[in-house]
């Protein structure tokens, strides 16, 4: 029980693998909910993204069961999404979204890896068809592309993954701090680790995630992804709502949006 508890506090929070379908790994292409609807709402977010002028685009998805999450918490997983010159399935060419996501490691659950897919691999590990979207203004899109085509982009990836990862931190990484790295990267025109650090501490808000002493010390023992040893007497994480507080409080948002299958809605 203790387990079942944890877990569902946890894994709401950054991408941890759902237990038969792994929401954060490219194996998730065989999709949760049917193939057709997980395809039509990939393109669906892709025009919308496209009509209003995304170069690139931060993208969340509902990874698991709003009922398991804690309070405050929706969506599970976020990632850069970048419009691109791709080959589609039948060796023909055009233009669209490339997904670049940090995902954890399907066998070794405490390290992660940076790995392009398309929208539809995306939304293959989603619970939902429910979108949290932040289309950044067209300054920080212009420095953003600069930074995730850089070597940058890879140097900021830490393998060792913690789902509960402090983002003041270089001890671990999750999807969402190595997200706000790349971001702070971009803002400050910096690849050094030490200052991203330090302006992250200055300027982002992460999370406050309430987890008993009980279940925290129980964490390391289910998994070593679940650690939350970088952190002090309180456990804070980014997330995609923290994200979201980031960008507005800073004016760094063109748009703040919430996309499913039948409204585009502001956030």
């Amino acid at each position: 029980m203790l387990k079942q508890i944890f877990y569902a506090a946890a894994l709401g929070v950054a991408c941890f693998a759902a237990p038969v379908v792994q929401a954060g790994s490219t194996a998730a292409a065989n999709a949760i909910l049917p193939k057709a609807q997980v395809a039509q709402f990939s393109d669906r977010v892709q025009k919308i993204l496209a009509s209003k002028g995304a170069n690139v685009a931060i993208v969340s998805r509902m990874g698991r069961d709003p009922a398991t999450m804690p309070d405050g918490i929706t969506y599970t997983h976020v990632a850069f999404w970048v419009y691109s010159n791709i080959t589609l399935a039948d060796g023909s060419t055009g233009t669209g979204y490339r997904v670049y996501n940090l995902y954890q490691d399907s066998k070794n659950k405490s390290r992660s890896a940076l790995i392009q897919d398309s929208p539809a691999d995306f939304f293959a590990g989603a619970q939902r068809l429910d979108a949290g979207v932040i289309i950044p203004d067209k300054r920080l899109q212009k420095k953003l592309l600069a930074v995730i085509a850089s070597p940058t982009y890879k140097a900021l990836h830490n393998k060792r993954y913690s789902v509960l990862s402090n983002p003041n931190s270089n001890q671990f990484q999750n999807c969402t701090e190595h997200l706000m790295d790349v971001m702070m990267a971009s803002l400050y025109d910096t690849r050094d680790k030490s200052q991203i650090k330090a302006n992250m501490a200055a300027h982002f808000v992460p999370s406050v995630i309430k987890v008993s002493a009980e279940k925290r010390a129980w964490a390391p023992v289910l998994s070593q992804a679940l650690t939350t040893r970088d952190h002090g007497e309180e456990i804070r994480t980014a997330t995609f709502g923290s994200i979201v507080a980031f960008t507005k409080r800073h004016k760094l948002a063109a748009k703040v949006i919430r996309i499913t299958p039948s409204k585009v809605a502001r956030f």
